[in-house]
Protein backbone atom coordinates (compact mmCIF):
# COMPACT_ATOMS: atom_id res chain seq x y z
CA UNK A 1 0.00 0.00 0.00
CA UNK A 2 1.03 2.94 -0.49
CA UNK A 3 0.18 6.94 1.43
CA UNK A 4 0.81 10.14 -0.55
CA UNK A 5 1.00 13.00 2.27
CA UNK A 6 0.43 16.59 1.75
CA UNK A 7 2.53 18.58 4.08
CA UNK A 8 4.44 16.37 5.70
CA UNK A 9 5.39 18.02 9.10
CA UNK A 10 5.36 17.31 12.77
CA UNK A 11 2.70 14.90 12.60
CA UNK A 12 3.44 13.42 9.37
CA UNK A 13 7.22 12.48 11.17
CA UNK A 14 5.36 10.48 13.71
CA UNK A 15 3.00 8.80 11.66
CA UNK A 16 4.84 7.70 8.62
CA UNK A 17 7.79 5.45 10.71
CA UNK A 18 4.52 2.91 11.73
CA UNK A 19 3.11 2.85 8.03
CA UNK A 20 7.09 1.70 7.03
CA UNK A 21 6.93 -0.82 9.73
CA UNK A 22 3.36 -2.18 8.71
CA UNK A 23 4.88 -2.14 5.19
CA UNK A 24 3.56 0.76 3.34
CA UNK A 25 5.36 3.45 1.24
CA UNK A 26 4.94 6.98 1.64
CA UNK A 27 6.01 9.35 -0.34
CA UNK A 28 5.03 13.49 1.31
CA UNK A 29 5.23 17.41 0.16
CA UNK A 30 7.78 19.63 1.25
CA UNK A 31 8.21 23.07 0.94
CA UNK A 32 12.31 22.99 1.11
CA UNK A 33 13.09 20.53 4.02
CA UNK A 34 13.74 16.97 1.79
CA UNK A 35 15.90 15.58 4.21
CA UNK A 36 13.68 15.77 7.50
CA UNK A 37 11.18 13.58 5.44
CA UNK A 38 13.80 11.40 4.15
CA UNK A 39 14.63 11.18 8.05
CA UNK A 40 10.65 9.82 8.39
CA UNK A 41 10.89 7.05 5.79
CA UNK A 42 9.51 8.98 2.93
CA UNK A 43 9.85 9.74 -0.51
CA UNK A 44 10.05 13.79 -0.28
CA UNK A 45 8.42 15.78 -3.11
CA UNK A 46 9.41 19.86 -3.57
CA UNK A 47 5.78 21.58 -3.59
CA UNK A 48 5.10 23.93 -4.75
CA UNK A 49 7.26 22.76 -7.37
CA UNK A 50 7.58 19.28 -8.64
CA UNK A 51 3.68 19.72 -9.79
CA UNK A 52 3.77 16.58 -12.42
CA UNK A 53 5.40 14.26 -10.28
CA UNK A 54 2.36 14.97 -7.84
CA UNK A 55 -0.08 14.23 -10.46
CA UNK A 56 1.77 10.95 -11.15
CA UNK A 57 1.09 10.38 -7.29
CA UNK A 58 -1.99 11.36 -6.58
CA UNK A 59 -3.07 8.88 -9.58
CA UNK A 60 -1.32 5.55 -7.91
CA UNK A 61 -1.93 6.72 -4.25
CA UNK A 62 -4.16 3.83 -2.39
CA UNK A 63 -4.67 6.50 0.32
CA UNK A 64 -4.10 10.51 0.54
CA UNK A 65 -3.67 12.46 4.13
CA UNK A 66 -3.79 16.00 3.51
CA UNK A 67 -1.97 17.79 6.29
CA UNK A 68 -1.10 21.16 4.16
CA UNK A 69 -3.23 24.27 6.19
CA UNK A 70 -5.52 26.68 4.09
CA UNK A 71 -4.82 30.06 3.21
CA UNK A 72 -7.75 32.54 4.89
CA UNK A 73 -8.00 33.64 1.59
CA UNK A 74 -6.20 31.50 -0.75
CA UNK A 75 -8.18 28.29 0.80
CA UNK A 76 -6.95 25.06 0.49
CA UNK A 77 -3.90 25.06 -1.70
CA UNK A 78 -4.44 21.15 -2.63
CA UNK A 79 -8.19 21.41 -4.30
CA UNK A 80 -6.48 25.15 -5.56
CA UNK A 81 -4.03 23.32 -7.93
CA UNK A 82 -4.56 19.01 -8.23
CA UNK A 83 -8.97 19.15 -7.87
CA UNK A 84 -9.24 17.50 -11.48
CA UNK A 85 -6.59 14.73 -10.49
CA UNK A 86 -8.41 14.22 -7.45
CA UNK A 87 -11.38 13.78 -9.45
CA UNK A 88 -10.18 10.97 -11.49
CA UNK A 89 -7.75 9.24 -8.17
CA UNK A 90 -9.50 6.48 -7.10
CA UNK A 91 -7.90 5.89 -3.44
CA UNK A 92 -9.43 3.45 -1.31
CA UNK A 93 -8.83 5.72 1.81
CA UNK A 94 -8.52 9.89 2.41
CA UNK A 95 -8.24 11.65 5.24
CA UNK A 96 -7.69 15.45 6.15
CA UNK A 97 -6.06 17.06 9.07
CA UNK A 98 -8.66 19.88 10.16
CA UNK A 99 -8.75 21.71 13.61
CA UNK A 100 -11.34 22.02 16.65
CA UNK A 101 -10.96 25.75 16.57
CA UNK A 102 -14.11 25.18 13.77
CA UNK A 103 -16.03 25.05 16.65
CA UNK A 104 -15.11 28.20 17.61
CA UNK A 105 -15.96 29.66 21.60
CA UNK A 106 -17.87 27.54 23.82
CA UNK A 107 -17.30 29.74 27.03
CA UNK A 108 -15.74 26.19 28.34
CA UNK A 109 -18.49 23.77 27.03
CA UNK A 110 -18.16 20.01 25.91
CA UNK A 111 -18.46 19.61 22.07
CA UNK A 112 -18.40 16.91 20.05
CA UNK A 113 -18.63 15.89 16.27
CA UNK A 114 -22.78 16.76 16.00
CA UNK A 115 -22.30 20.11 17.27
CA UNK A 116 -22.39 22.71 14.71
CA UNK A 117 -19.51 24.43 13.60
CA UNK A 118 -19.26 27.88 14.82
CA UNK A 119 -15.78 29.16 13.81
CA UNK A 120 -14.92 32.87 15.47
CA UNK A 121 -11.82 33.19 14.30
CA UNK A 122 -9.84 33.87 10.39
CA UNK A 123 -8.00 30.39 11.13
CA UNK A 124 -10.81 28.17 12.22
CA UNK A 125 -13.46 29.89 9.41
CA UNK A 126 -10.81 28.64 6.76
CA UNK A 127 -10.91 25.27 8.45
CA UNK A 128 -14.52 25.00 8.01
CA UNK A 129 -14.67 26.23 4.47
CA UNK A 130 -11.72 23.65 3.86
CA UNK A 131 -13.42 20.86 5.41
CA UNK A 132 -16.98 21.91 3.33
CA UNK A 133 -14.40 21.67 -0.26
CA UNK A 134 -13.00 18.32 0.42
CA UNK A 135 -16.57 16.94 1.67
CA UNK A 136 -17.77 18.38 -1.78
CA UNK A 137 -15.07 16.85 -3.74
CA UNK A 138 -15.09 13.56 -2.20
CA UNK A 139 -19.17 13.07 -2.67
CA UNK A 140 -18.74 14.06 -6.27
CA UNK A 141 -15.40 11.89 -6.58
CA UNK A 142 -16.99 8.81 -4.89
CA UNK A 143 -14.40 7.78 -2.43
CA UNK A 144 -14.39 8.09 1.69
CA UNK A 145 -13.00 11.15 3.42
CA UNK A 146 -12.45 11.01 6.93
CA UNK A 147 -12.58 15.04 8.40
CA UNK A 148 -9.77 14.18 11.89
CA UNK A 149 -10.63 17.77 14.22
CA UNK A 150 -7.27 18.36 15.85
CA UNK A 151 -7.32 19.65 19.63
CA UNK A 152 -3.95 21.33 20.64
CA UNK A 153 -0.99 19.52 19.37
CA UNK A 154 1.76 18.59 21.50
CA UNK A 155 4.75 15.63 21.47
CA UNK A 156 8.09 15.98 21.80
CA UNK A 157 9.67 19.13 20.90
CA UNK A 158 6.31 20.61 21.05
CA UNK A 159 5.97 20.49 24.97
CA UNK A 160 6.89 23.25 27.69
CA UNK A 161 9.95 21.64 29.20
CA UNK A 162 12.74 23.70 26.94
CA UNK A 163 10.77 26.76 27.95
CA UNK A 164 11.05 26.35 31.45
CA UNK A 165 14.39 25.35 31.63
CA UNK A 166 15.21 28.09 29.36
CA UNK A 167 13.42 30.32 32.03
CA UNK A 168 10.70 31.55 28.95
CA UNK A 169 7.68 29.65 30.18
CA UNK A 170 4.85 31.96 31.12
CA UNK A 171 1.37 31.24 33.43
CA UNK A 172 -1.06 33.02 31.58
CA UNK A 173 -4.20 32.54 33.51
CA UNK A 174 -7.77 33.69 31.83
CA UNK A 175 -10.58 32.83 34.04
CA UNK A 176 -12.55 29.67 32.73
CA UNK A 177 -10.04 29.19 30.22
CA UNK A 178 -9.59 25.62 29.40
CA UNK A 179 -7.91 23.45 26.24
CA UNK A 180 -8.54 20.13 24.80
CA UNK A 181 -5.06 18.13 23.47
CA UNK A 182 -3.85 15.44 21.68
CA UNK A 183 -0.37 14.18 21.79
CA UNK A 184 1.50 13.46 18.32
CA UNK A 185 1.75 9.63 19.22
CA UNK A 186 -2.27 9.56 19.52
CA UNK A 187 -3.05 11.16 16.30
CA UNK A 188 -0.49 8.63 14.28
CA UNK A 189 -2.05 6.17 16.35
CA UNK A 190 -5.82 7.10 15.51
CA UNK A 191 -5.06 7.74 11.83
CA UNK A 192 -3.43 3.84 11.92
CA UNK A 193 -6.68 2.06 13.33
CA UNK A 194 -8.61 4.06 10.68
CA UNK A 195 -6.69 2.55 7.89
CA UNK A 196 -7.74 -0.92 9.00
CA UNK A 197 -11.25 -0.20 9.53
CA UNK A 198 -13.53 -1.16 6.62
CA UNK A 199 -14.10 2.37 4.26
CA UNK A 200 -17.25 4.58 5.32
CA UNK A 201 -18.89 5.76 2.40
CA UNK A 202 -19.40 9.33 2.25
CA UNK A 203 -17.80 12.06 4.90
CA UNK A 204 -17.32 11.29 8.57
CA UNK A 205 -15.74 13.42 11.08
CA UNK A 206 -13.62 12.24 13.64
CA UNK A 207 -12.62 14.54 17.32
CA UNK A 208 -9.15 13.85 17.98
CA UNK A 209 -8.47 15.42 21.61
CA UNK A 210 -7.54 13.56 25.12
CA UNK A 211 -9.57 12.80 28.11
CA UNK A 212 -9.65 15.48 30.14
CA UNK A 213 -9.34 18.93 29.01
CA UNK A 214 -7.14 21.01 31.41
CA UNK A 215 -6.50 25.26 31.72
CA UNK A 216 -3.18 25.80 30.53
CA UNK A 217 -1.50 27.39 33.39
CA UNK A 218 -2.35 23.74 35.09
CA UNK A 219 -0.17 22.27 32.06
CA UNK A 220 2.91 24.63 32.88
CA UNK A 221 2.92 23.87 36.19
CA UNK A 222 2.61 20.22 36.00
CA UNK A 223 5.87 20.13 33.91
CA UNK A 224 7.41 22.10 36.15
CA UNK A 225 6.67 19.76 38.88
CA UNK A 226 8.13 17.60 36.60
CA UNK A 227 11.34 18.96 36.37
CA UNK A 228 11.81 19.79 39.97
CA UNK A 229 11.79 23.69 38.54
CA UNK A 230 10.08 26.75 40.02
CA UNK A 231 6.55 27.14 38.74
CA UNK A 232 6.40 30.41 37.00
CA UNK A 233 4.22 32.71 38.67
CA UNK A 234 0.92 33.39 36.97
CA UNK A 235 -0.15 36.50 35.13
CA UNK A 236 -3.47 37.82 34.35
CA UNK A 237 -4.24 37.57 30.88
CA UNK A 238 -5.87 40.50 31.03
CA UNK A 239 -3.02 43.06 31.22
CA UNK A 240 -0.24 40.25 29.97
CA UNK A 241 2.09 41.69 27.68
CA UNK A 242 1.50 38.72 24.22
CA UNK A 243 1.47 39.01 20.87
CA UNK A 244 -1.74 39.35 18.74
CA UNK A 245 -1.08 35.41 17.49
CA UNK A 246 -0.38 34.30 20.88
CA UNK A 247 -3.41 36.29 22.50
CA UNK A 248 -5.98 34.94 19.53
CA UNK A 249 -5.47 30.77 20.77
CA UNK A 250 -6.75 32.84 24.01
CA UNK A 251 -10.09 33.63 22.30
CA UNK A 252 -12.03 30.49 22.78
CA UNK A 253 -12.56 27.83 25.29
CA UNK A 254 -14.36 24.46 25.26
CA UNK A 255 -13.58 21.29 25.69
CA UNK A 256 -13.86 18.47 23.08
CA UNK A 257 -15.07 14.83 23.38
CA UNK A 258 -13.70 11.95 21.59
CA UNK A 259 -16.22 9.15 21.84
CA UNK A 260 -16.44 8.20 18.26
CA UNK A 261 -13.13 7.84 18.42
CA UNK A 262 -13.29 4.91 20.49
CA UNK A 263 -16.85 3.75 19.51
CA UNK A 264 -16.03 3.83 15.27
CA UNK A 265 -12.22 3.81 14.76
CA UNK A 266 -11.57 1.87 17.76
CA UNK A 267 -8.69 3.40 19.26
CA UNK A 268 -8.01 3.96 22.62
CA UNK A 269 -5.38 6.53 23.09
CA UNK A 270 -1.95 6.09 24.50
CA UNK A 271 -1.92 9.22 26.67
CA UNK A 272 -5.27 10.14 27.65
CA UNK A 273 -4.64 12.97 29.77
CA UNK A 274 -1.70 16.17 30.04
CA UNK A 275 0.07 13.99 32.52
CA UNK A 276 1.05 10.59 30.69
CA UNK A 277 1.87 12.97 27.98
CA UNK A 278 3.99 15.00 29.99
CA UNK A 279 5.56 12.17 31.32
CA UNK A 280 5.79 10.57 27.95
CA UNK A 281 7.54 13.79 26.34
CA UNK A 282 10.11 14.05 29.02
CA UNK A 283 10.83 10.36 28.60
CA UNK A 284 11.64 10.79 24.73
CA UNK A 285 13.50 13.90 25.73
CA UNK A 286 15.75 13.24 28.15
CA UNK A 287 16.36 9.65 26.03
Amino acid sequence: MHMLIFGHGYTAAALTPQLIAAGWTVAGTTRGDPGRVTAAGATPILWPGDADRLRAEIARADTILISAAPGPVTGDPVLAEFAGELLRARPGWVGYLSSTNVYGDRGGDWVDETTPPAPTTTRGKARLQAEDDWTALASRAGWPLTIFRLAGIYGPGRGPFAKLRAGTARRIVKPGQVFSRIHVDDIAGAIMASLDRPPVPGARVINLCDDQPAPPETVIELAANMLDLPVPPAEPFATAEMTPMARSFYAESKRVRNDRLRDEIGYHLRYPDVVSGLQAILRAETA
